[in-house]
């Protein structure tokens, strides 16, 4: 990705030459490469993503456009909601053609621990205008019982 801060500042030349050429410390030289230790989703970019409740529910929103709703998988693990997905880029560029490049094309994942616990059977998920909305019923909470201690 470029960094267009650096390239417009020329932080990025000044950097290279103040500091010099950079020196590899000996474990990095003998080290895995890192998409090899982290896996083959090392690259994910991170879904942004609002969090609200209301009494029966927990509501998950996120700006999603140029996805398509087969292209989304959303689970539930325990208590952790996983959203994926894939923003597909329609053309190709070269990169010297870019003036500023903000916008993260490829896949995305967000996880987040859920507050409380849900039903899920009634989960619902919708698309709408690029708007990805998520809502989980809440689950019946159990009822709170005492225990009375008795001495022996």
């Amino acid at each position: 990705m470029v960094n267009i801060f650096k390239k417009l500042s020329g932080l990025e030349e000044r950097l290279a030459t103040d500091m010099g050429p950079a020196e590899p410390e000996e474990d990095e030289t003998e080290a895995a490469p890192q998409s090899e230790w982290l896996g083959g989703d090392y690259d994910e970019g991170q879904l942004s993503i609002d969090v609200f409740q209301t009494p029966n529910t927990i509501v998950v929103k996120s700006t999603i456009a140029g996805v398509k709703p087969g292209d989304i998988d959303i689970s539930i693990n325990n208590d952790m909601l996983t959203i994926r997905g894939k923003r597909e880029i329609q053309e190709r560029i070269a990169e010297e053609n870019y003036l500023i490049k903000e916008c993260y094309w490829g896949g995305f994942s967000r996880s987040i621990i859920l507050p409380v616990e849900v039903d899920a059977e009634k989960v619902e998920a919708s698309l709408d205008n690029g708007i990805l909305t998520i809502t989980l019923t809440k689950a019946k909470s159990a009822k709170q019982i005492s225990v009375k201690v008795k001495e022996k």
